[in-house]
């Protein structure tokens, strides 16, 4: 582990907004689109339009040309995304963004730190916030301060999700990567206080885990997927921590031929947690869930959407469970009916989702990434329930 306290430790105060973006390229994740703009930067978002119940409604970001990553929520009127800004077209530079939703409008409230990349983030209080990608950075009501990750013998982390615990230990999940991704193989690592810290897995061979949610500091949950093998296909991943080990939870198996995935897990209580992914069966992929009721884990139906790979699940305030996801510019949503017993087709927000969350005490949710058309067009939409 690099014990460099100046590069472990670095603290970046808030920046004033950029006054201008120029031409540029991005590349963030999985996503690679390049483009060109070149005007100024608004000093604050646009008032959003009235929004109405059961639709999704865009919300102007203070940011014109870039990525958002991921979105977090403390009620209706707190609630936090992590992105990107385009800087630089020729020299591919980028501003690494944290905006806050203030119960009306997005505004900028800080920037990150160099290089961080955020992938992920969560959101504990107002000052207490972790976001993870190349690096990870903790937000302290004042100032981002920068934390390399553990160094792990099979690889450098790439992280994929991020929780904190009620008693305020922070995890991230991702793949240890030594050269190519499908070398990779599942990765857990724990801050203590003072430090991350590699976690102890069993040993599934190749993979990654790519969803994480926290019922208790002694009840966590990982998903993902073991990445297929000459002899078998690829499936769903679940790990669980009790407090003191993780070890491996059966996943509901897949037919023959069928390789299957966990993109997103959520919690809603010990007896209840939903993770979400997709399956594919030759050249046909659709989505796949599965909800644990204390005892094991079982498949629930959804709708036979295609391209319907599911990324991330949560529960509103009225108890209602959410899954989005989708392939490219085809997005997809599901909701759960508890009367069918069966998740159905929902409306879908306008955009490449890359972060999706249920916001506490109310019925509404909240996506962001980039817009469907267009080069790398930030968006944020809330729905009103």
């Amino acid at each position: 582990m690099n014990t460099n306290t100046s590069s472990r430790h670095r603290r970046v105060r808030r920046r004033p907004l950029l006054a201008s973006l120029a031409a540029g390229a991005i590349a963030t994740g999985s996503l690679a689109v390049a483009g060109a703009w070149a005007g100024p930067a608004p000093d604050e978002a646009e008032a959003p339009p009235a929004a109405r119940a059961g639709e999704w409604t865009t919300t102007p970001a203070p940011v014109e040309k870039g990525d958002l990553t991921a979105v977090a929520a403390l009620d209706g009127k707190q609630a936090w995304a992590v992105g990107y800004r385009l800087k630089d077209s020729t020299n591919i530079k980028n501003d690494a963004v944290a905006l806050r939703w203030d119960g009306s409008s997005w505004k900028q409230e800080s920037t990150l730190p160099p290089d961080s990349f955020p992938q992920a983030l969560a959101v504990k209080s107002a000052d207490d916030i972790w976001t993870v990608g190349a690096s990870s950075a903790h937000w302290d009501g004042t100032a981002w301060t920068a934390h390399n990750f553990d160094r792990d013998p099979s690889g450098r982390l790439t992280p994929d999700a991020v929780a904190i615990a009620s008693d305020g230990k922070a995890w991230a999940v991702g793949r240890a990567v030594p050269q190519g991704i499908k070398n990779g193989v599942p990765a857990v690592q724990a801050w203590d206080g003072s430090a991350w810290r590699k976690q102890a897995l069993p040993d599934v061979g190749k993979g990654e885990l790519t969803g994480l949610a926290v019922v208790a500091p002694d009840d966590i949950w990982a998903a993902g997927a073991a990445f297929a093998t000459a002899d078998t296909e690829q499936a769903a991943l679940l790990l669980h921590f009790d407090g003191t080990s993780w070890t491996r939870v059966d996943a509901p198996p897949g037919k023959e031929g069928e390789n299957r995935w966990f993109s997103g897990v959520t919690a809603v209580s010990a007896d209840e947690v939903w993770a979400v992914g997709g399956s594919v069966t030759g050249s046909s992929e659709h989505p796949f869930a599965a909800r644990w009721d204390g005892k094991k884990w079982t498949a629930v139906s959804t709708p036979n959407v295609p391209d319907g790979r599911l990324r991330v699940a949560a529960k509103d305030g009225n108890g209602t469970l959410w899954a989005v996801g989708g392939k490219g510019a085809v997005t997809v949503a599901l909701r759960w009916d508890a009367q069918q017993r069966r998740f159905v087709q929902a409306p879908t927000p306008s955009l490449v989702v890359r972060g999706f969350t249920a916001v506490p005490g109310t019925a509404d949710l909240w996506a962001v990434g980039i817009a469907e058309k267009g080069d790398l067009v930030p968006v944020a939409t809330r729905f009103t329930g």
